[in-house]
């Protein structure tokens, strides 16, 4: 595929650095700015980012920390149609040239429609989007299309058979999610791979889940075979080894995360068989360990109208239900608890609109899930 960049590893602008942890759309520009030019000047070239992102200021950081800074021939910039931001044929034109404006970028290199699943997929024929960004390309205003997707095979494969046109996909994959039920990255990928589609995999390290906090048992599986190589490295490094994928998505937030990935990722080695089987070894280990598979793409608090902040309080229920919470009692989490509740609603304080499982690219019943928060820290 003449189109695939030549090295693997994607900067995905969905969890950059902020200066206020509490406000996602704070970001820390400086360290940005530092890490696009790391990536870059390591020989990486594939930015990706989307209307939404950190409060809809993604893009905008785009403009400031590499349209204005590097030459254009220099990168290459992906970013997403999503029909939450459109209602109409003209308010879809108005989005995308809202985008070329936000970003500065003149044009994108690869421009996808965004998180294709039933309900979403009629919306976006009906709106006529597949000829709407092919007709964008036409004008040299996108190089490539695509679209990102979160439902079943059988619905990819419908997509895929309806629309040939469309030249990649983008799929949630990584070792926890390989054999999932309600995932299905194995299955969908098999699907792409049929069609002849190459793959961009988002989530490789499941929001963190595969780099931080992984069970001891998992994380001894690793470092026994290989103690010089980061836990979040197998995950990286498991999607890339697999054959079709055209590149790996990894939300970078610190200048830490940046020198480990793009040194690994450099010079990449593929993982051996044996190495792959560990990986899955390890994500069986997680996958009867964790209580809510969250993945912290923040989806859901944008709309919420009590400002809870859902992934937070999802990642300290994880933390104590893999701690073992009933024989330990209190921990530091429910003094975390406490405090994240001064600036945002409690899980209590959840009315179950229903907004945020609308959104969830998990599918997750958060409703359900806030009332067991709400009952270990609220009571």
């Amino acid at each position: 595929m003449d189109f695939m960049p030549a090295k693997k590893l994607g900067f995905g602008l969905m969890r950059m650095p902020l200066n206020d942890t509490h406000n996602d759309a704070d970001v820390d520009i400086e360290q940005v700015c530092k890490m696009v030019d790391m990536f870059l000047e390591r020989g990486f070239t594939y930015f990706d980012t989307a209307l939404m992102y950190h409060s809809c200021q993604s893009e905008s950081v785009v403009k400031k920390a590499l349209v204005d800074r590097h030459p254009r021939e220099s990168y290459t910039l992906a970013t997403k149609l999503h029909s939450a931001f459109f209602n109409s044929i003209e308010e879809r034109d108005k989005v995308f040239q809202g985008q070329l404006e936000k970003t500065g970028a003149g044009y994108f290199d690869y421009y996808l429609i965004h998180g294709i699943e039933g309900d979403m997929l009629n919306k976006y024929e009906c709106l006529d989007c597949f000829n709407f960004v092919l007709e964008k390309k036409k004008e040299g205003l996108i190089k490539h299309v695509g679209f990102s997707f979160h439902d079943t095979p059988e619905l990819l494969d419908k997509i895929l058979t309806d629309h040939p046109e469309m030249e990649f996909v983008q799929l949630q994959i990584n070792y926890m999610d390989w054999n999932s039920e309600w995932i299905q990255s194995k299955a969908c990928y098999d699907v792409a791979v049929k069609h002849g589609k190459p793959v961009i995999v988002m989530e490789p390290v499941k929001g963190g889940t595969l780099a931080n906090k992984m069970p001891d048992e998992a994380v001894a599986l690793f470092t026994e075979h290989d103690a010089s190589m980061s836990i979040p490295s197998w995950a990286i490094r498991f999607v890339a080894s697999l054959d079709n994928v055209m590149m790996v998505l990894s939300g970078m937030s610190s200048l830490e995360q940046m020198e480990d990935n793009t040194s690994y990722m450099q010079d990449f080695v593929p993982l051996t068989e044996e190495e792959k089987d560990l990986c899955l070894r390890a994500g069986e280990i997680i996958n009867s360990q964790i209580a809510i598979p969250c993945t912290a793409c923040s989806y859901c608090t944008g709309g919420c109208p009590m400002n809870i902040c859902i992934p937070k309080y999802f990642s300290l229920y994880n933390a104590d239900m893999r701690d073992d919470l009933e024989h330990k009692g209190w921990t530091i989490n429910f003094s975390t608890y406490g405090t994240l509740g001064k600036t945002f609603g409690k899980a209590s304080d959840c009315i179950a609109c229903g907004q945020c499982e609308g959104v969830c690219p998990q599918h997750l019943p958060i409703i359900d899930n806030l009332k067991k928060v709400a009952e270990l820290y609220e009571h």
